[in-house]
């Protein structure tokens, strides 16, 4: 006779946990796009997940924009768009993370890497926009977001105060300031004000 809990556990076991959690492919492609620039959204690349949760290209692209749907694992929702120049960046901390790293030796690791040369860097400024929700107001099953944010990110490479004259901190609503300054990472935040 089986237990309560052999049972619950073939029921588990039976039903892949993800198959409830991923939304289809063609609501990650939507969703992911959003974080775009419209003028980009044909022809950016997209990454997503399969049916297994495999990080996978949903689409090839045509143009310098990359975008990332939500990921199913994480609370909330977001997705972001990027230019292809900061591929190489965002593609080594993919790799760190799966090793197990932490945030700060992913952050030690790239800098290392990009002042070696090693690590491709962005030449100039390359934006990354960042698109998120409450995970309330993000209906998986029909793709429909509500209250969304949209905040941006420009990398410049080593850049600092001194070099591009802005702060560290923002002093009024949806002023841009310098993130990391003088290091790979360094960037600036753009934060528009919430409504």
């Amino acid at each position: 006779m089986k237990t309560i809990l052999s049972i619950a556990l073939s029921i588990l076991f039976a039903f892949p946990v993800f198959a409830q959690t991923i939304p289809s492919k063609e609501i990650q492609i939507q969703n992911a796009l959003m974080a775009a620039p419209e003028e980009k959204r044909a022809g950016a690349m997209i990454y997503g997940y399969d049916a297994k949760g495999e990080w996978v290209v949903l689409r090839k692209g045509t143009n310098e924009m990359v975008c990332l749907a939500d990921d199913p694992k994480s609370p909330g929702f977001n997705t972001s768009c990027y230019h292809s120049d900061l591929q190489p960046f965002m593609e080594r901390g993919r790799r760190l993370k799966i090793e197990g790293k932490t945030v700060q030796q992913i952050f030690d690791i790239r800098e290392a890497e990009a002042k070696s040369g090693k690590l491709k860097m962005p030449k100039s400024g390359a934006t990354l926009f960042s698109l998120s929700a409450e995970a309330a107001d993000y209906n998986t099953t029909s793709g429909e977001v509500k209250n969304t944010y949209l905040r941006y990110v420009v990398y410049i490479p080593w850049g600092t105060p001194e070099t591009t004259g802005l702060p560290l901190k923002a002093y009024a609503p949806g002023m841009p300031w310098i993130m990391d300054p003088g290091t790979h990472r360094a960037h600036i935040m753009i934060n528009p004000p919430r409504d």
